[in-house]
């Protein structure tokens, strides 16, 4: 598979109020190919979040830069979408219309975008709630419909931060069974953060193990095991306990 996005050596030094520099992330070099899947993990606070945001064109890096199909990301752009993991949607519109807001953004007819619309949330199961308003879902289904209006933008790569981390077990399980077979279905490229080791192993195809702050790449790891993957897998339990011995030494470290 081809590389369709690379960042170089990327950090980012935020400053208080008092004036003191903060480095939230240092000297990160990574690539993406098509169609893979990327899970990221670290420590909490070590700057996962900052570093999707710097790739997304949300956050301006202090150095190094982001190459997405030759082209430098310096602000967002239509074909990296993104997912938080607080529930992005507009409270003012209809779930239906939410999930067609991107096609409406970029001039699609109307009767285009809410078939299109009404196929994703079919896929995510919220069709009966296609004339609701954010307020009047729960929590899971909000990010249902923040992730069919996602898959709806048709971004090449889709950017995700802890968008199920809020949710209850059950819930994100049902959320990262949805996100696999439309990830197949539709052939898209993922970069997911995530604080849950179980689900990186779960997910990704690849994990990157990041350091305490400032966020450096402690460890790559390729995850060869076909999907769906049972988590009574010896090898699933193998690496979920490699990669929390990895965080765990990198969190010890912080103290020693």
């Amino acid at each position: 598979m081809a590389v369709i996005l690379t960042a170089s050596n990327l950090s980012k030094i935020f400053e208080t109020e008092s004036g003191e520099p903060i480095q939230a992330v240092y000297s990160v070099s990574l690539s993406v190919t098509e169609n893979e899947f990327v899970c990221i993990v670290g420590p909490s606070g070590c700057g996962k979040s900052t570093l999707l945001r710097i790739i997304s064109g949300l956050e301006k890096a202090t150095s190094g830069r982001v190459v997405f199909r030759n082209q430098e990301i310096r602000k967002p752009v239509l074909a990296i979408g993104m997912v938080f993991q607080e529930y992005s949607l507009f409270p003012w519109l209809q779930v239906i219309d939410n999930v067609a807001a991107g096609p409406e953004f970029t001039g699609m007819k109307k009767k285009e975008r809410l078939k299109i619309a009404e196929h994703y949330l079919s896929v995510v199961g919220m069709s009966d709630f296609s004339h609701a308003f954010p307020h009047e879902l729960s929590g899971g289904m909000r990010q249902r419909v923040a992730i069919a209006r996602a898959f709806a933008n048709d971004p090449e790569i889709l950017l995700m931060d802890e968008p199920f981390g809020s949710l209850d077990a059950h819930t994100r399980i049902l959320l990262q069974k949805e996100l696999l077979r439309m990830r197949e279905t539709n052939r898209k490229t993922i970069l997911f953060v995530t604080h849950s080791v179980d689900e990186a192993v779960y997910l990704g195809d690849r994990v990157i193990i990041m350091s305490a702050r400032p966020a450096r790449i402690r460890e790559t790891l390729e995850l060869d095991m076909a999907h769906p993957r049972s988590r009574a897998n010896p090898e699933f339990g193998r690496l979920t306990d490699h990669i929390l011995r990895e965080l765990e030494e990198e969190v010890m470290g912080i103290h020693n």
